[in-house]
């Protein structure tokens, strides 16, 4: 096979190719060596809380389904009947066994056959092991269930490596589903993800946020993985230096930027962060930043008892290490909070470079018995058609018109910030070393 239009081209920390986003050549790369070889996100372990409860995660032409065993175990299988292809999941459920609904053969939760109808017909030409379910490997981290299909595969743990011991403070896997939403985006799913990677954007895109933060970030690799945050004492509750001298009352800022997050996008903050917010003000004016970020730390977890939320014993420090918001490689971005975390999956749509399946959820911790039951609600191939937000459809209307623009024959290496913009090159340095033609 030829190499792909651009393949010599180097990622550097402020060089990134084009190809790989717009050209069929890499569509047909990953689905040789990056999805079948990579851990990826299936789904949430609450997804399947029962024997026998099942979640079919497609990515790109394959299928696998994951499936709680009867003795609360979880496993995978590529979801195709080894008699003549048929899937045997789609979507999500309960099943006290595996069954085509070609011709009847059917599997228990663990693989085996228990039925093969007529199986006289083939002698003892047909044995078990040849038609029992290909199982895929299964590992847990944060309440996610990942997958890899390649049995040579390193552990999950490795493969996260120092991502898990910074974000395992967190307790993710305590948290649940607030609201989840899906769309098919006329974009890459490289192109989507990547719109959320950083928050250099932010002081074009979101613009009306810099009345109340210091909107700077730094990024920072962590293997396979990145991330980007913001500076230790960044003054968020005053407006951005980009516009002004910094000067206001930051008791008041703190609680109208959650407001403003809450009211335009009903993520990253939660109503016991308002609360906190509004507490601020029992401060006293003469308050510093740092007077001020440990009361509102403090208000936080005081609304969070109230309400019977747990909070993780989560330090300051530990905090400080985790920054903002991660890409667990490939396709998993998410921001992190003590208490909730907003978080998004971008997928190939078939084999068109530039359409992807795109989900985005919010999860956050409950007292217990109070996580409630969440749908995914899909917008079809039209965004417009779902309330996102304000933040949200600012972010959409620059992913088509990005897809657009690097089609251009004057475009033909993106050059990312070097600086703030890591989380996105590093990406494509991990993504490069999978699809690379030798």
């Amino acid at each position: 096979m030829s190499k792909p239009a651009g393949e010599t081209e180097l990622v550097t920390p402020d060089r990134v190719p084009v190809d790989a986003y717009v050209s069929p050549d890499y569509v047909r790369l990953e689905k040789e060596r990056l999805w079948p070889r990579v851990w990826q996100m299936a789904c949430r372990e609450e997804e399947i809380p029962n024997a026998g409860d099942f979640y079919t995660y497609d990515i790109a032409d394959e299928s696998i389904s994951v499936v709680r065993k009867q003795d609360g175990t979880i496993a995978a299988y590529f979801n195709v009947c080894p008699h003549r292809g048929r899937r045997l999941t789609s979507g999500c459920g309960r099943m006290g066994k595996f069954h085509c609904k070609y011709h009847g053969w059917q599997w228990n939760l663990d693989g085996k056959p228990t039925e093969i109808v007529d199986r006289h017909d083939w002698g003892t030409s047909l044995q078990d092991d040849e038609v029992t379910l290909q199982s895929v490997k299964v590992g847990l981290w944060g309440g996610w269930v990942f997958i890899n299909m390649d049995p040579d595969s390193e552990s999950l743990e490795a493969f996260l490596g120092e991502a898990k011991t910074i974000l395992d403070p967190f307790e993710i896997d305590q948290m649940r589903y607030v609201w989840r939403k899906q769309i098919v985006m006329p974009c890459n799913w490289k192109t989507a993800q990547e719109a959320f990677m950083e928050g250099y954007h932010v002081q074009t895109t979101h613009r009306q946020l810099l009345a109340y933060q210091d909107d700077y970030t730094y990024s920072q690799a962590h293997g396979k993985h990145a991330k980007f945050g913001y500076a230790p004492m960044a003054l968020f509750g005053l407006p951005s230096p980009r516009i002004s001298d910094q000067s206001g009352d930051m008791r008041k800022g703190l609680y109208e930027f959650n407001k403003e997050i809450w009211d335009t996008l009903k993520a990253t903050t939660t109503e016991e962060m308002l609360a906190a917010g509004r507490r601020l003000m029992e401060l006293p004016e003469s308050a510093n930043p740092f007077e001020i970020f440990t009361a509102f730390a403090q208000f936080h977890r005081e609304e969070a008892a109230k309400n019977g939320r747990p909070f993780p014993p989560i330090t300051g420090e530990q905090l400080m290490a985790a920054g903002t918001d991660w890409n667990i490689f490939p396709n998993m971005v998410f921001l992190e909070q003590p208490t909730n975390l907003l978080a998004y999956r971008s997928r190939p749509n078939g084999d068109d470079p530039d359409s992807c399946i795109f989900e985005i959820y919010v999860l956050e911790r409950f007292a217990p018995g109070q996580e409630p039951k969440v749908e995914v609600e899909d917008g079809g191939d039209d965004w417009r058609k779902v309330d996102w937000g304000l933040i949200l459809e600012q972010d959409f209307q620059n992913m088509e018109e990005v897809q657009k623009g690097m089609k251009s024959q004057a475009f033909r290496v993106a050059r990312p910030n070097p600086m703030q913009e890591i989380e996105i090159s590093n990406f494509h340095r991990v993504y490069h070393d999978y699809v690379r033609v030798n």
